[in-house]
């Protein structure tokens, strides 16, 4: 019998479609990437039209040795890796990774964008060969990475430390993170009053509303900016008339948010679930790849995961349409049905965006099958689908408009109130946007019954003074948001961006929100001094529009490397001497007890620790503690943190070895129901205080209450 050979990425995919295609067909995972570029080399003939030199790592030759036997037992070979440049890449370098690219067995490149048995047998229906353009634009990507941090790198090494790297995307990143530190470090707070009268129509004297001052004496917009400002106009007010000047009721409609792109699903969950984008992404991917269900067997959950397209499938639409008309009433079904698109030239490689794979696979009905995690994102995904096919909700919104008249001087000022009540609620019956300020509409009081030119009774006024906030730090969420509307990183890199530059340790987090790092603030401003379009945004984005040309057949990707890399290895040179040594040492009020010189703090590898600044003669080093003010549980010595040569962040006695307890490995972002303190995995699903021991299942943990930072 004739054998077919189906190369995928992972075991799970290979699992899902062996059940799918049946046992005429042989399904083998090659576990990601078969080749790349050499760890310890640039690589690439930069005088050869930047000719790669590609290599088989170390920890895939035997899975090549595995592919390559099966190819040879094959009559045919599919390749089934992942819709997008990456796995277009990936199936490429298996040609060559296996032999392939001389044999002349039939080699067929299949493409589907979401794993159930339709949309498969439809793709292996109708193969293709491999697309070299979306190729080209991946080997584009990664060359350009490859040079400017192979040649920046040793650059940051000598002139600032050892084990420093710089990348293209993520140094961006950082310059985001930096400028807005500085925008907050600069700020000057102002001062502001914001003044309210409380009123009641004079037929109804038990029923009050609040009205806001908008406008002052000659039409000017209400801006009190001190005290005595606002003592002034309280004076005014206290003493006036009031009379309705307009009332003008409203319907105001709301509309859905469209179903997710990789981009808005990494923001939602941030807001919503609290999932890091990095999270995100690996939870997307086991409901992409499949799950066993039961008797319903393997299946895929949600189409592919990485796309920046809002296209929904007719069928999809469709069966969401029925699905509301079934479920809600035909109220709730819009009369067409809603399409979405994005303004920009190209959706990623014609994706869909992300939805259920079934309308009809409900969350609660699959709920057994799936970890906490997955069920939760799974249920966000399905619900936001289903909402952008539901009908609009509609407000019933008053505008009121009042006249307050000072009896001495005839001086006329504006108040308004506001009120709004939802009418129908259409797809909020289902889903609300986690950050949408529209909900704030739904808290407004009703305004009682009143008409042009009523007199209101004065009943009390309050000034209320404010003072202007400083920009807030990014989180996971309005980082990545701010990327995408730049332009920089593509659906598959912001995880990975993100990522990237707190491993580096060019930014930190506290309390879901980036901070730089010194180390990523001096980085940044050598960069910005002598590399500024590796760090210009305008620069980075104008890159990714090129690479989207290449992938589209528009662009030659030789041409635009040589574009790049000319100018910067002129700057590269010029920066090489002109840049001068960073000492980053700092001093610890250490004397060091072998030599009784002074001890300076450095940073090393696995983060910050102590040594004698009479290095290389005397080579004394000692741990830098990082206490966090909290006891140790079994000796009452002080717990610091630590960082393990993985850069996993865990808490241990700084007493160690006399005491041993380690407290955990990765710190979680909620505070002890019990006691206050900080929360660490224990185990799969489970978190133990590191102060009293106390243990809670993660899925139990409010977020409300024990997130230690929930605000946006």
């Amino acid at each position: 019998m004739a054998q077919k050979l189906v190369i995928v990425e992972s075991p799970a995919k290979a699992r899902t479609l062996s059940k799918i295609l049946g046992k005429s067909y042989v399904v083998t995972a090659s576990m990601g990437h078969v080749r790349d570029l050499p760890k310890a080399t640039l690589g690439i003939d930069t005088d050869a039209d930047f000719t790669p030199k590609y290599v088989i790592p170390t920890q895939k030759k035997k899975v090549v040795r595995e592919i390559k036997e099966a190819v040879k037992k094959a009559d045919s070979v599919y390749l089934a890796t992942d819709p997008d440049r990456e796995g277009e890449a990936i199936s490429w370098h298996l040609l060559w990774a296996t032999g392939l690219n001389a044999n002349s067995k039939p080699v067929e490149r299949v493409v589907f964008h979401e794993i159930t048995k339709e949309a498969v047998l439809e793709a292996f229906r109708n193969p293709r060969t491999i697309d070299m353009d979306l190729v080209y634009a991946q080997q584009a990507r990664r060359i350009l990475d490859r040079l400017v941090g192979y040649k920046l790198s040793p650059l940051l090494w000598r002139k600032v430390q050892k084990g420093l790297s710089a990348g293209r995307v993520q140094s961006a990143a950082v310059r985001k993170v930096v400028d807005r530190e500085r925008e907050i470090q600069e700020f000057i707070s102002e001062e502001y009053w914001i003044i309210e009268v409380l009123l009641s129509p004079s037929r109804q004297k038990r029923v009050s509303f609040k009205a806001k001052l908008v406008e002052l004496p000659g039409g000017k917009k209400a801006i009190v900016a001190s005290e005595g400002e606002s003592t002034k106009i309280v004076s005014d007010l206290r003493n006036a008339l009031y009379t309705v000047k307009s009332i003008e009721p409203k319907r105001v409609t709301r509309q859905p948010s469209p179903p997710f792109i990789t981009s808005t699903l990494q923001q939602e969950a941030w807001r919503k679930l609290h999932f890091t984008a990095k999270q995100t992404m690996v939870i997307a991917q086991q409901l992409y790849e499949g799950l066993p269900l039961g008797k319903e067997g393997s299946a895929g959950l949600i189409t592919y995961m990485r796309t920046d397209s809002m296209h929904i499938a007719a069928s999809a639409i469709a069966e969401a349409r029925d699905y509301i008309g079934t479920r809600y009433g035909k109220e709730f079904v819009p009369q067409k049905p809603r399409g979405f698109s994005r303004k920009t030239k190209w959706a990623q490689e014609a994706h869909e965006a992300i939805r259920p794979t079934r309308i009809c696979r409900e969350p609660n009905t699959i709920k057994e099958f799936l970890s906490t995690e997955q069920r939760k994102l799974y249920e966000l995904i399905w619900k936001r689908m289903v909402a952008s096919q539901m009908s609009t909700a509609l407000y019933d919104t008053v505008t009121a408009d009042i006249e307050a008249t000072t009896d001495t001087e005839g001086k006329s000022y504006l108040l308004r109130a506001l009120s709004s009540s939802l009418k129908f609620p259409g797809f909020l019956t289902l889903y609300s946007e986690g950050r949408d300020d529209k909900d704030q509409e739904e808290n407004l009081s009703s305004l009682p019954d009143m008409k042009h030119g009523d007199n209101l009774k004065y009943l009390d006024i309050f000034p209320e003074q404010s003072f202007t906030q400083p920009p807030p730090r990014y989180n996971e969420a309005t980082l990545i948001k701010t990327l995408e509307k730049k332009g920089i990183g593509r659906p598959s890199t912001y995880a990975s961006i993100l990522s990237t530059i707190q491993e580096r340790d060019y930014v930190r987090k506290e309390k879901g929100k980036f901070i730089p790092e010194e180390l990523g603030v001096i980085v940044d401003g050598l960069l910005r001094t002598n590399f500024p379009k590796i760090v210009d945004l305008a620069f980075t984005a104008h890159l990714e529009k090129e690479l989207d040309e290449i992938a589209h057949g528009e662009q030659d990707w030789i041409s635009m490397i040589k574009d790049f890399y000319r100018p910067f290895e002129d700057t590269l040179l010029k920066a090489s001497q002109n840049i001068q040594k960073i000492d980053m040492t700092k001093p610890s009020g250490e004397t060091c007890p072998d030599c009784g010189r002074p001890m300076v703090i450095k940073v090393g590898r696995f983060g910050k620790f102590i040594a004698c600044s009479g290095y290389p003669e005397c080579k004394t080093t000692k741990p830098l503690l990082d206490k966090i003010g909290i006891a140790c549980p079994q000796c009452g010595g002080d717990l610091v943190k630590k960082m393990s040569k993985k850069k996993k962040v865990f808490y241990a006695c700084s007493r160690f070895p006399e005491c041993r307890f380690v407290a955990g490995t990765r710190p979680l972002p909620y505070s002890c129901p019990q006691c206050g303190k900080l929360l660490v995995q224990d185990r799969k699903d489970w978190a133990r205080c590191i102060s009293c021991g106390h243990k809670v299942k993660q899925s139990e943990l409010d977020h409300g209450k024990n997130y230690t930072d929930a605000e946006e």
